[in-house]
């Protein structure tokens, strides 16, 4: 019997009592109270598709727990939608939502004594959310991925959401008429499941299976196919076995395990959201990693896939191709993956991937052979230089121009910006400077897929730039640096820019400056104010009191040890 720590205090005398009481209310019976009792997160909600099927799943491990003989309790957890709340100010609470789920999950299985958790989630902070809280429980744990949405599709061409982000732009830049952006937003998201590319909920889904917390082929699964759910009901088994034997987080999540989830984001051409995400659950299980090492990294990695945003297909494409098994075996064969690291399985990473082919099927290109990569280095650059001193993060791939220096275009919020671009201000040559959107400024450091995508859509990405202190969707692809730290509402040099400056974003020098003297430099430094707060009670004024940098994972509990 496994050191099972509330079935052990359940049965430790009549001070208990009250609380088998309880629990027979809600279904124990005699011979329940010894079994390990297993908590499931579920994340269920009808307020974005990426969620819509996940009550299903929950079922299907409520009973997959039972026949492994434990005893589940469902317990809810939030979402809020990204892709619903993009560009607006209800994305302020996006990046927050990541800190409530794993709050959240703690919480409940602190408080009642869980031998183990089952966590199920979509949207995208739900794995950062749900793998941070598995971090600091530290006990036996799966997480159990909702699926990715199938494509949809009009006029010959796969759609995903960010589809109908660039039909914005492409409508107010006169390229496409209404009943056409009405088309493609009409068939972009089909049915049940997350967004489609490898944007950031598939990219977390593949670093959680990468890391040993999800079962193999599990992050590339699709929503409504029946193997979802099989694979649902396998990991409630398999969480069973790994509290039996103490599998624990701490185990997995060790910091082989981070190199190899980079790697893999790396080859798989994942987004930047990754990085901060990373950051966040290494400091949770307390592995040393920093924002330095992903460009250590990326210099060793290649991307193989061929993958939207920049790429051409979709998660469901790549699960056909192999998934992230066959990703992962191409970087073992190659001495880029740790084969020792171990999985919630009880196996190593090589012993799960023994049977995988050293090379993808010959039959598609949506995995490229390892010696015609998509680019011959990872696509996540860290930047650094005056305008970013603790670094800034770059997603080159699709970029045609590596290096730019052009006239600022400085805007104090998203909106404005997202205005200016669709009002046809914005020229060739322009760099874009989005500021006050970082994790204090916002707060919560909102993603500004509207902006890039209207600019993708007025046919600008080649030719103007971003910065931000803000985040990128996973769908976000062009000359774009976000998560500049220090952010401008702490006095950041990006608080610093004026209108008309020169700045240079260099990616081959991985450097990003703001070409003005260091005289000029510390004259504006003497003159800047730090703003209101724009919020003063709530959530949001919570989170800017505790927020750390985004070089450090904008992480809640920094300054509480």
């Amino acid at each position: 019997m496994p050191d099972n720590r509330r079935s052990q205090n359940i049965t430790q005398g009549i001070q208990r009592t009250p609380s088998r009481a309880m629990l027979r209310a809600v279904g124990f019976g005699d011979d329940d109270f010894t079994k390990p009792i297993v908590g499931v997160a579920n994340g269920y909600s009808t307020l974005t598709p990426c969620n819509k099927g996940l009550n299903d799943l929950a079922l299907r491990a409520e009973a997959g727990l039972k026949e492994a003989n434990a005893m589940p309790q469902v317990f809810g957890t939030i979402t809020v939608s990204d892709g619903i709340s993009m560009g607006t100010e209800g994305m302020k609470y996006s990046l927050v939502s990541r800190e409530v789920i794993a709050d959240s999950i703690e919480v409940v299985c602190n408080a009642q004594s869980m031998d183990g958790v089952l966590a199920i989630g979509g949207c995208d902070k739900n794995m950062p959310g749900a793998a941070i809280a598995i971090a600091r429980l530290n006990i036996p744990a799966v997480f159990v991925y909702g699926g990715t949405i199938k494509p949809g599709h009009h006029n010959g061409q796969d759609l995903t959401v960010v589809s109908a982000f660039e039909a914005v732009g492409q409508y107010s830049a006169g390229k496409i008429d209404k009943e056409e952006l009405t088309n493609i937003e009409r068939f972009s998201c089909p049915g049940a499941g997350s967004c489609g590319g490898m944007y950031t909920a598939n990219t977390m889904s593949s670093a959680l299976e990468v890391m040993g917390l999800s079962l193999p082929y599990s992050s590339t699964m699709a929503a409504e196919d029946a193997e979802k759910a099989e694979s649902t009901e396998k990991s409630a088994r398999v969480l069973v076995e790994a509290i039996k034997k103490q599998i624990l987080p701490s185990q997995l999540l060790t910091r082989k395990a981070f190199e190899n989830a980079i790697a893999v984001i790396m080859a798989i051409g994942g987004s930047t959201n990754a990085i901060l995400h990373l950051l966040a659950i290494a400091r949770s299980i307390g592995v040393d990693l920093s924002i330095d090492d992903f460009e250590t990294i990326r210099g060793k990695v290649p991307v193989l896939c061929d993958l939207k945003p920049s790429g051409r297909y979709v998660a469901t494409d790549l699960h056909r191709a192999g998934g992230i098994p066959q990703v992962m075996k191409m970087l073992l064969v190659n001495g880029l993956l740790h084969g020792d690291a171990l999985t919630v399985t009880g196996q190593t990473i090589a012993e799960v991937l023994a049977d995988v082919p050293d090379a993808p099927p010959t039959n598609q290109d949506v995995i490229r052979p390892w010696d015609n990569p998509m680019y011959a280095q990872g696509h996540l650059a860290i930047l650094k230089g005056n305008l970013a001193t603790e670094g800034a993060v770059a997603k080159i791939s699709g970029v045609k121009q590596s290096k730019m220096t052009g006239s600022a275009r400085v805007f104090e919020s998203e909106e404005d910006c997202l205005d200016a671009i669709l009002a046809g201000k914005i020229q060739a040559g322009d760099i874009l400077v989005v500021r006050y959107e970082g994790p204090k400024g916002g707060p919560g450091m909102r993603e500004m897929l509207a902006p890039t995508s209207a600019i993708i859509g007025a046919g600008l990405g080649d030719s103007v730039g971003l910065i931000t202190d803000g985040r990128f969707s996973g769908g976000t692809y062009g000359l774009v640096v976000g998560h500049v730290a220090p952010e401008a509402a702490v006095g950041g040099t990006i608080a610093l820019v004026q209108e008309g400056d020169s700045i240079t974003i260099d990616v081959a020098a991985r450097s990003l400056h703001l070409n003005c003297s260091e005289e000029e430099l510390a004259q504006r430094r003497a003159n800047w104010q730090p703003p209101k707060p724009r919020y003063t009670t709530g959530v949001l004024a919570k989170y800017v009191k505790l927020v750390s940098s985004s070089s450090l994972g904008a992480v809640t509990d920094l300054e509480l040890t």
